[in-house]
């Protein structure tokens, strides 16, 4: 087919960012490693143009920067940048359902519906159970279905981007601790019932009350192993 190979590529750079993303967010590519694109292309067992792609797209979404002459490194996140993405996703979702939550409601089938609540229950299940690979997949699905009923790419992408590198940051501090079960927020299908009922005021603060619960438990983490958040 004209422009098989085209596609083919396409598809195996988001594969491999796809891929390489979730290294990065589980921690198994923890901050500050550094690589090549040989390197990276050799694991994989591709060539170095769709890795060099997928590469380019993960600094695009702020989780790796380039080094010159030296290849890669994975971003380290400061607790100051984890402060400022917590300010950022919060006037995010505000917005959201301040101006467009009622009419991305109205407009949302009921099949979009079901697909967040599903995504709600599944990732509220794993926050109560501790699970920590389980959560971080169907928490970012969830808020991106979320965004997505406002009908706006820019919003759902943006908050997605944040997300991510919240979850970047946060997760070597959470894998600290022996058992999350009953510390991680867990929220969400509470979230999505206000949402459905076009109660902003009531999404808003359980908005609020989980970015507090994100603060109080990354800060209870560092000043647990001996360090100040901001170390």
């Amino acid at each position: 087919m004209p422009g098989s190979d085209a596609v083919k590529r396409t598809t195996l750079r988001s594969q491999i960012a796809d891929a390489l993303r979730d290294e990065v967010i589980a921690g198994r590519l923890p901050a500050g490693r550094q690589f090549t694109v040989k390197e990276i292309a050799e694991s994989y067992g591709v060539s170095a143009t769709p890795v060099r792609e997928a590469l380019l797209d993960l600094c695009a979404q702020g989780l790796l920067d380039v080094e010159l002459h030296k290849g890669y490194r994975v971003r380290e996140f400061s607790y100051a940048d984890f402060l400022d993405m917590i300010e950022a996703r919060t006037l995010i979702v505000e917005g959201v359902f301040r101006r467009s939550a009622e009419r991305a409601l109205q407009a949302a089938t009921p099949e979009a519906l079901a697909s967040v609540r599903r995504r709600a229950e599944e990732a509220g299940r794993a926050a109560l159970a501790g699970d920590l690979d389980i959560l971080i997949g169907y928490d970012l699905r969830f808020w991106r279905e979320l965004a997505g009923l406002v009908g706006n790419p820019y919003i759902s992408d943006f908050l997605d981007r944040v997300r991510i590198q919240s979850w970047a940051f946060t997760v070597p501090l959470l894998r600290r601790l022996d058992d999350l079960r009953g510390r991680l927020w867990h929220g969400h299908a509470e979230l999505v019932e206000a949402v459905a009922r076009r109660d902003g005021q009531r999404a808003q603060q359980l908005v609020a009350a989980y970015n507090e619960h994100s603060l109080d438990l990354i800060r209870a983490i560092a000043t647990g192993f001996g360090r100040t958040p901001i170390e």
